[in-house]
């Protein structure tokens, strides 16, 4: 009775990666990971490469399980996400490289701060892409059950960047997450959004800043966006309103006059401007915090993020670039 009750707890132990029997569980994991691939066309040799001596990592589920319950107030995240010092390169790194920037920027109709502002965001301008093993961290994650469907999906299209040969297999770093490079693209989203912006042959988002601008400019021009008009602005509420109004859903959508007789106004108190364009009203923290009226290119960012403290935090990084 005793043995049959082991058996079965190692059993359950397993087939939940339990820390004591990951390992095994998950070597047998990796073997039906390559088997899909196999029949999805990609090599054996980069099969051997982009699985070699990878292990259950621990630190990757850690990660995807304890996210940090408090959320910071936007008053508190935007100027620890901005700080001045990440504007000052930010401006520094927008002069050095205008020229590119602004070749990407009409080539994609993107305005060029927004590029930046991206990349300062996502990776510190490169310098904050992860160390993690991509393939092994989504491997891990796959295994771990938690997601398995969509980190399974990253793991085949990480292995499919390795067989079209952007990056080789040793190099292929990111986040815990298995976001990659300097944009901190998930697999998918490279394949769908990267750009050999350089001409190269190689669509290299973790060291060719060509391609980095090229790629976050075609995401966003690929998400909707329209380089007529900016992301929208914080504004000041009238004490009282319908906040069943508020929301990104499209039915919420009115034109700024409409928003204007309902009592929103600039953030100075002063009228809106008179510009026939659809905006949605936010507050993302309590009825207490900050209100934004936000046009189609937040949307456009929230398609690349579906944080809005993300987006807030390029749009305010974007408009230090811009006003200071």
């Amino acid at each position: 009775m005793r043995k049959g009750l082991i058996s079965a707890l190692v059993a359950a132990s397993v087939f939940t990666s339990g820390p004591l029997f990951a390992k095994e569980g998950f070597d047998q994991y990796v073997e039906s990971l390559k088997e899909e691939a196999r029949q999805a066309g990609i090599d054996d040799d980069i099969l051997a490469r982009a699985f070699a001596g990878i292990e259950y990592h621990e630190r990757a589920v850690s990660a995807d399980r304890n996210q940090p319950e408090r959320r910071l107030t936007l008053d508190e995240y935007i100027p620890r996400a901005v700080p001045d010092w990440k504007v000052d390169q930010a401006k520094a790194l927008y002069k050095k490289h205008y020229a590119a920037l602004k070749k990407v920027g009409e080539e994609y109709q993107v305005q060029p701060r927004f590029i930046v502002a991206l990349w300062g965001v996502e990776s510190n301008f490169g310098k904050l892409q992860g160390n993690y093993n991509v393939i092994e961290a989504l491997a891990t994650l796959a295994y771990d059950g938690r997601r398995e469907a969509f980190f399974r999906q990253q793991t085949m299209a990480a292995l499919t960047i390795l067989q079209e040969g952007h990056i080789a297999p040793e190099n292929m770093k990111g986040s815990w997450a298995g976001a990659m490079g300097q944009s901190q693209f998930m697999p998918t989203s490279f394949l769908h959004y990267a750009v050999d912006g350089n001409q190269d042959g190689k669509k290299d988002i973790w060291q060719t800043e060509a391609d980095v601008f090229a790629s976050a400019a075609n995401y966003l021009k690929q998400a909707g966006w329209d380089d007529t008009y900016t992301w929208g602005r914080q504004v000041k509420l009238p004490k009282h309103i319908d906040r069943n109004k508020l929301g990104v859903e499209s039915n919420k959508a009115l034109s700024l006059n409409q928003w204007q007789t309902l009592g929103v106004t600039r953030l100075n108190g002063q009228a809106l401007p008179n510009v026939d364009i659809q905006a949605w009203l936010i507050q993302p923290d309590d009825e207490l915090g900050r209100a934004y009226l936000v046009y189609n290119n937040y949307q456009s960012l929230l398609k690349w993020n579906r944080s809005h403290y993300f987006a807030l935090a390029v749009s305010h990084l974007a408009d230090r670039i811009k006003f200071g």
